[in-house]
C-alpha cells in the first residue's frame, strides 16, 4: 500500500482520468469506470487476484439489487406509456385545476408521470399538448413547458424507481422507503419553485413560439380518446411507492417477527412491490386494452434495452466504490473529512455537483459521487434516514447546472426551439433551482435525524 499522500493523489488522478475518458475520448461510462477501477488497484499495489475478486464483489453486490428494480420499473413504465396513461394524467389534471392554475397541473403531471416513465420519453409524449396550449393562448411556450419540465426533472432525479436514485440507493445501501419519503418532501418545493414560480417569471422575459419544424406535432386536445381512466393511472403509479413505504413503516412501528410486520415487509420489498405493479400494469393497461400477449412481450422486451446500459454503468460504479475501499483510499477520505469537519451530506452534494458540471451526465455524476461516498460510511455513524438524505443530496448535486455537455440541455433546446443562450437562461436555471432547493431541504432535515 502507498503512503497517505500517494493514496490522495491516486484518488484525484482517478477521478480526473474518469472525466477525461468519458468527456474527451467518449469512452462508454461502463468501460471507463472499469478501466479506472483496475488502474486504481494496480496503482496502490493490490495483487492481480485481489483486483479481480474486488471487481466481482463490487459488480455482483450492486447488480443483485439494482438489475431487478430497474428492469421491472422500465417494463412497468413502458406499458404505461404506450397505453396513453401519461396523456390521461395530463388532460385530467389540467381539467381539474382549470385554466388559471394550469401551470400547477402541468408541474404535478410531470411529477407523477416521471416516476415510471423516463424524462425524455415523457417529454416527447406530452410536448404536443404544450404546443397546442401555446398556440391556443398565444402565451410563451415556456409558461407551460417549464412547470412540466420541473415536475419531470424532480422525480427523475429524486424518487425511485427512476434509475438515478435507485442506483445511488443501491450503492449506499439506503432503504428505498426513506428515499421516496425524503425525495417527495424535497422534491415538491423544488418543483414548485423551479416550475410554476420560475416558469411564470421567465415566460414574461422570453417569449417562445412553437418551433416551425415542430408545427406538425400541434394537435387539438381530444378528451374523448380511448385512454385509461385517471384513477387507474394514479393507483398503478402510486401502488409500488405505497407498498415500499409500508415496508419501511412496518420496520419502525411493528414488533419484530410479528405476522403483520413480516407480511408488510415482504410485499413492501422493492422486488415484490414492483413485480406486483408490473403484473397489474401488463394486465390492465396491456391485455385489457386490446394488446395481445405477444405485443405485451415485445413492448416489455424493448423497454429493457435502455435499462440494460444503466444497470451495467451502475454495476461498474459499484466496482469503483469497492476498489476505493480495498485500496484504503476510502479511509483516507474519511479522515480528511473529519479533520476538515465537513458534514458527509455536504461532501456528497459538492462531489456530485463537481462531476455534473465537468461531464454533464446526471447518471454518471450520481454513480461517481456515490462511489466516492460509499467507502466513507463505515467511518461515520450513519442512520437509515441519513442514508436516504445522502441519496437526495447526491441527486441534487447531479441536477444543478445542466449545460452544453448534458443531453437534456439539447433535448429542451430542440423541442422548445431555443437558442443556446435562452436554454441556459431557462432549462439550466430551472435545474439549478431544483438542485439547490432539494439539497437545502435535505440539509435541513439532516439536523433532525
Amino acid at each position: 500500500m502507498e503512503s497517505t499522500a500517494g493514496l490522495i493523489i491516486t484518488a484525484v488522478l482517478a477521478v480526473l482520468l474518469l472525466l477525461f475518458l468519458v468527456m474527451r475520448t467518449k469512452l462508454q461510462a461502463f468501460v471507463a469506470l472499469l478501466v479506472v477501477s483496475i488502474l486504481i488497484g494496480l496503482a496502490v499495489g493490490l495483487p492481480p487476484k485481489e483486483i479481480i475478486s474486488t471487481i466481482e464483489k463490487g459488480m455482483g453486490g450492486t447488480l443483485g439489487f439494482i438489475a431487478v428494480i430497474i428492469g421491472l420499473g422500465a417494463m412497468f413504465g413502458e406499458i404505461l406509456r404506450v397505453s396513453g396513461g401519461a396523456e390521461r394524467l395530463a388532460l385530467t389534471l389540467m381539467d381539474k385545476f382549470g385554466e388559471k392554475n394550469i401551470t400547477w397541473a402541468l408541474g404535478l403531471t410531470g411529477f407523477i408521470v416521471s416516476i415510471p416513465v423516463f424524462l425524455d420519453v415523457a417529454l416527447v409524449i406530452l410536448v404536443p399538448i404544450l404546443y397546442s396550449m401555446a398556440q391556443k393562448t398565444k402565451k410563451s411556450l415556456l409558461y407551460f413547458g417549464i412547470p412540466l419540465l420541473a415536475g419531470l426533472a424532480v422525480t427523475h432525479s429524486f424518487i425511485p424507481p427512476t434509475p438515478g436514485p435507485i442506483a445511488v440507493a443501491s450503492l449506499l445501501n439506503a432503504d428505498l422507503g426513506w428515499v421516496i419519503l425524503f425525495g417527495a418532501i424535497a422534491g415538491l418545493p423544488a418543483m414548485i419553485l423551479g416550475g410554476p414560480v420560475f416558469g411564470k417569471y421567465i415566460s414574461d422575459k422570453i417569449h417562445v413560439k412553437v418551433p416551425e419544424y415542430m408545427m406538425e406535432q400541434v394537435k387539438e386536445i381530444e378528451y374523448d380518446r380511448d385512454l385509461p381512466s385517471f384513477k387507474s393511472v394514479v393507483l398503478i403509479i402510486t401502488l409500488p411507492l405505497v407498498l415500499i413505504l409500508l415496508n419501511t413503516t412496518a420496520d419502525l412501528v411493528l414488533a419484530d417477527g410479528s405476522s403483520l410486520q413480516s407480511f408488510l415487509v415482504f410485499i413492501g420489498h422493492p422486488f415484490v412491490a414492483l413485480t406486483i405493479a408490473a403484473l397489474l400494469t401488463f394486465y390492465f393497461f396491456g391485455y385489457k386494452r386490446g394488446y395481445s400477449k405477444e405485443e405485451v412481450q415485445q413492448i416489455t422486451t424493448k423497454a429493457l434495452e435502455p435499462a440494460g446500459l444503466i444497470i451495467l454503468v451502475t454495476g461498474a460504479g459499484g466496482v469503483f466504490g469497492e476498489m476505493l475501499i480495498s485500496s484504503g483510499i476510502g479511509d483516507i477520505l474519511a479522515d480528511m473529512m473529519k479533520n476538515a469537519q465537513m458534514p458527509l451530506i455536504v461532501f456528497a452534494f459538492i462531489t456530485a455537483t463537481v462531476v455534473r458540471i465537468a461531464q454533464g451526465s446526471a447518471t454518471v455524476s450520481m454513480i461517481t459521487a456515490a462511489g466516492l461516498v460509499s467507502p466513507l460510511l463505515d467511518s461515520f455513524d450513519v442512520s437509515e434516514p441519513m442514508l436516504g438524505l445522502l441519496v437526495i443530496a447526491i441527486a441534487s448535486g447531479a441536477t444543478v447546472v445542466s449545460h452544453v455537455n448534458d443531453s437534456g440541455f439539447w433535448l429542451v433546446n430542440r423541442y422548445f426551439g431555443l437558442t443556446e443562450k435562452e436554454t441556459l437562461k431557462t432549462w439550466t436555471v430551472m435545474e439549478t433551482i431544483i438542485g439547490l432547493v432539494g439539497f437545502g431541504v435535505a440539509l435541513l432535515i439532516s439536523f433532525f435525524v
